[in-house]
């Protein structure tokens, strides 16, 4: 039988954690399940879980901008710490580094013959550069370090992209994580209230991105491509 388990993530300091079935939470991270809601074991955010201490309402609505359940607990399933087994950490290590292959292949080449390289000798190197997979962390936010190990027996070459964001205040808490998943470089608040960042990612990301923070923002978001 599952267990019911503790699923944490942290906003500015704040603890913000949920009850939530450990097969259905693996399901949901994996994509297997689609409502969030239906691995909660309480439909309640907590400070501390454990305690059965409840997070205070103003609170969750400055880190999440909502006060929908599902939206909430479906950004802690996403972006939080969820404990799994060990048989589930293995398979979702493993799906995480088949991403970061396939991220790798998709946008970068082989600068002697500018052709892409085969996912087959991404794989490669990065077994021989013994690569660390963290499980729980976003496949974009751990290109960058792997480019860094495989680069050394792998030559790459890159398209970059560089953006510039404006966040109006209103939404800046919720698009942190968003911005650190796509290679955040540096940030600093308006005296609107507005969060300006500055990102860099693979090119080939910029669709995907975009189409995220209009999401996450209902399109107020404001970018600039940098050269």
């Amino acid at each position: 039988m599952s267990k019911t388990v503790v699923a944490k993530y942290t906003v500015n300091g704040e603890r913000f954690e949920i009850l939530v079935d450990a097969d259905g939470a693996y399901e949901y991270m994996t994509g297997k399940k689609t409502n969030p809601i239906a691995v909660l074991q309480a439909e309640e955010i907590f400070e501390d879980a454990n305690k059965g201490k409840r997070q205070s309402q103003d609170k969750i609505k400055k880190a999440f901008n909502t006060e929908d359940i599902a939206k909430i607990a479906d950004m802690i399933l996403k972006h939080g710490n969820v404990p799994i087994t060990t048989e589930q950490k293995a398979k979702l290590m493993e799906e995480k580094r088949k991403q970061i292959v396939s991220i790798i292949a998709t946008n970068s080449i082989d600068p002697r013959t500018n052709a892409p390289h085969p996912p087959q000798r991404i794989e490669n190197a990065m077994n021989e550069a013994r690569v660390a997979i963290d499980p729980f962390k976003n496949a974009n936010e751990q290109v960058e370090a792997v480019i860094k190990k495989i680069s050394i027996t792998l030559p790459l070459k890159f398209a970059t992209a560089k953006i510039e964001v404006v966040i109006p205040a209103e939404f800046s808490n919720r698009c942190y994580g968003l911005l650190k998943q796509y290679g955040l470089k540096s940030e600093g608040w308006l005296n609107d209230g507005s969060l300006k960042a500055m990102l860099e990612f693979p090119a080939g990301l910029k669709l995907e991105f975009f189409d995220k923070l209009n999401s996450y923002t209902k399109g107020s978001a404001v970018t600039k491509e940098l050269e």
